[in-house]
């Protein structure tokens, strides 16, 4: 597997994700993964909880910008997803729930939600000693099959092996044929699998040091 050729007209384009880029990122977020939990609760809901995530110092996002400075893809991720999740729900779990209100009077999406914390605990099961996560990426139609989305991966993976960790792992559903076809690419590992919200899903996992495609480049500074 070769390395990943970074084109600096992209480059130029992809900055750490800030505040005022969480009303754009959740707006991304909701129409691209309108049919997952963290969508159906709806774009406030997603709003305060972009506007939680970019504050707490666990956080990693990038956003991939328009001429006008304004984000039309996005990745976001965390140096320990679990623990970040644990916290942002701590200190803002009042202010989500608020927000999730009107969603959660269907009686499956609270059954769902209330099952969230279990992703956490099978998905670290699955990939022990990872706590390096990829969690959500999401571009406008218009870039996909442009190589951007390998771009802000890039620089994801980047910072996190320049932060000192070895391995960063990411889920996706077992029949998301496209998803599994570009993480193999990139020479993720199947680690294992585990059923989640009544799907079957794979945990893979990168290791950073041995990956070609990564280098130890912090682009994204601490809070």
């Amino acid at each position: 597997m070769s390395g990943f050729a970074l084109d600096e007209a992209v480059t130029a384009r992809i900055r750490p994700m800030m505040a005022i880029d969480v009303a754009p990122v959740a707006a991304l977020h909701h129409a691209d993964m309108g049919r997952s939990l963290w969508a159906q609760l709806g774009l406030d809901f997603l709003t305060k909880l972009y506007g939680a995530l970019i504050n707490n110092d666990r956080f990693l996002g990038f956003v991939y910008v328009d001429a006008a400075n304004q984000p039309q893809g996005f990745i976001a991720g965390s140096s320990d997803a679990s623990a970040m999740m644990r916290e942002v729900f701590d200190r803002s779990g009042t202010l989500l729930a608020v927000a999730a209100l009107p969603a959660l009077r269907k009686p499956r999406l609270l059954l769902r939600l209330l099952q969230t914390p279990l992703y956490f605990a099978r998905s670290d099961d699955s990939a022990s000693g990872v706590p390096a996560e990829s969690l959500f990426c999401s571009f406008v139609p218009e870039l996909r099959g442009k190589r951007i989305s390998g771009h802000v991966n890039k620089y994801l993976f980047d910072e996190l092996l320049a932060r000192g960790h070895h391995h960063v792992k990411i889920t996706t559903e077992v029949d998301n044929d496209g998803a599994n076809r570009q993480l193999q690419r990139w020479g993720f590992e199947e680690r294992a699998r585990f059923r989640f919200y009544g799907k079957d899903m794979i945990t893979y996992v990168l290791d950073l040091e041995r990956s070609p495609r990564v280098e130890p480049v912090s682009r994204h500074p601490a809070i």
